[in-house]
């Protein structure tokens, strides 16, 4: 399988989930977000990376969504659903929820209240002139829209329960209970529905104007699904489920760099053996949902394909698991057959064998690189040194699941920053100067977390993995994003030839 990323010129980027924007309670895909890509392209950056746009729960983890298909609602923009004649100005508020953080509670319940005004104003004859655009969408998208939908409108008549405390019938989806649910929740489905149509219609606009601006949007596809999610309800003949539907074994890891005990992560795992019998078709579904949003997407947790860390459900830690084996490139391949080649980036961090670097290397899939992981050791080898990246790499200051690059040099041991401080110029900051290093190396995509321009500490980390609280809440303030900063990093992007 070739490399479709070959074709990209040399690049940069910033990594920054859309709810971290500006804007009202959460960020969201209006005016704010437009402003963000104008400042990536003002900076010379040509990649926006994002985290899963799923929806989420009241925890707000992507990577824990009520579905592998749909797209995060809270993300609407009120002042687009204003223009489109489907809210009133007065109708949005929203203005007493925190500026700097996401305090999910309050937004849920502020955008349930907002979406469902917008879609009692469209079933009222509001905006007339676009139904044909939802129905065109409700067509299109009803191979994963129907279940979707449904599942929702039952979470809802259940207060928010997992579909494991739905009454027998719907739990274990008997087709007569199912047609009565439909039947009996058909107003609810279709506000869902709604609510999905005006994601994608947002979004598609955001993603329009950000490839007119010269901006590509790199995506998060993670191997797991949630175990309470449109997907393992709708298709539990696919996932390693007992006769009630109740998980028989969880995903994880084992101790690792992030936690020496491993982490428990719960999700319920796949038969890759049913999977692979037809022909992995709900994998080739989900990249195609996927590729429908994004340009290029990160494969997280791509060792998984070769072999994953198995841990009985039971089981309250993840140290006693086990490698079973994974799908390999045969999922891959039936994939392509679909869909062609794919501009796929594999998130190989973590405990990399030479097996699951065989899997990569012969999918031709460019890997990660981490700068902070270069230091805590004085091995000349170690893959994060940017003196040993691979031309075809992805190179970051850190992901999502880092300390900022400051809050990591204030925390580091005297070595690790002796290691670093090596690498820098004299009297360079740490924070610019590690955004320097992965700009100036070898790998042909070079991403950067927003917090690290900005000169954050810890108090910008995303989130910290292993824990429970306090995570995917960090957001920017309007007016953080000044032209000196543009020019700091344009400059040093033309100077590491990333620039346009």
């Amino acid at each position: 399988m070739s490399d479709p990323l070959t074709a990209l010129p040399r690049c940069s980027g910033v990594l920054l989930h859309p709810t971290s924007l500006p804007g009202r309670g959460i960020g969201d895909l209006g005016e704010p977000a437009r402003r963000f890509v104008d400042w990536l392209a003002d900076a010379g950056q040509t990649v926006w990376q994002i985290l899963p746009l799923g929806p989420v729960d009241a925890a707000g983890s992507p990577y824990n969504g009520l579905s592998a298909m749909a797209g995060n609602a809270l993300l609407a923009s009120p002042e687009v659903l204003v223009a489109d004649g489907l809210l009133k100005p007065e109708q949005v508020g929203g203005e007493e929820l925190p500026a700097d953080r996401v305090d999910f509670p309050g937004v849920f319940a502020w955008k349930e209240a907002l979406l469902r005004r917008a879609w009692m104003a469209f079933r009222a004859g509001a905006a007339l002139e676009l139904r044909g655009e939802f129905d065109a969408f409700r067509a299109r998208a009803a191979g994963w829209l129907e279940d979707y939908a449904l599942f929702r409108a039952l979470r809802d008549e259940n207060r928010g329960a997992p579909w494991s405390e739905w009454e027998p019938g719907v739990r274990l989806r008997e087709p007569e209970a199912l047609a009565r649910a439909r039947h009996r929740l058909d107003g609810a489905v279709e506000m869902h529905e709604f609510r999905q149509w005006i994601f994608q219609r947002q979004w598609s606009a955001l993603r329009e104007y950000a490839r007119d601006r010269g901006v590509r949007v790199v995506g998060d596809l993670p191997i797991f699904v949630a175990y309470d999610s449109a997907d393992v309800w709708s298709h539990p003949g696919l996932f390693e489920l007992d006769a009630g539907g109740r998980a028989t074994g969880v995903s994880g890891v084992p101790p690792d760099y992030f936690s020496a005990t491993g982490q428990r992560w719960g999700n319920p795992l796949y038969r890759w053996d049913v999977m692979r019998a037809d022909g992995f078709r709900w994998w080739t579904a989900r990249f195609r949902r996927v590729l429908e949003l994004v340009d290029v997407v990160r494969v997280d947790h791509f060792r998984g394909f070769q072999s994953y860390w198995r841990i009985a459900a039971a089981a309250d830690s993840a140290v006693d698991g086990e490698w079973r084996p994974g799908p390999g490139g045969e999922l891959f391949a039936a994939v392509r057959r679909e869909l062609g080649e794919l501009p796929l980036v594999a998130e190989d961090l973590g405990d990399i064998t030479p097996e699951v670097e065989a899997l990569r290397d012969g999918l031709g899939l460019p890997g990660m690189r981490v700068l902070q992981f270069a230091f805590g050791g004085d091995d000349p080898r170690n893959p994060h040194l940017p003196a040993n990246y691979p031309a075809g790499a992805v190179a970051y200051t850190g992901t999502h699941d880092n300390d900022t690059s400051l809050g990591w040099h204030r925390g580091a041991g005297e070595a690790e920053r002796a290691r670093l401080g090596a690498l820098l110029a004299p009297g360079e900051e740490p924070g610019w100067g590690m955004i320097r290093l992965v700009m100036e190396s070898r790998a042909k995509i070079a991403v950067v977390p927003l917090q690290d321009v900005l000169g954050l500490g810890s108090e910008g980390r995303m989130n910290t993995p292993g824990t429970g609280a306090g995570n995917w809440a960090w957001r920017f303030r309007e007016g953080a994003l000044t032209p000196e900063l543009a020019r700091r990093l344009r400059e040093l992007a033309r100077g590491a030839g990333r620039a346009p």
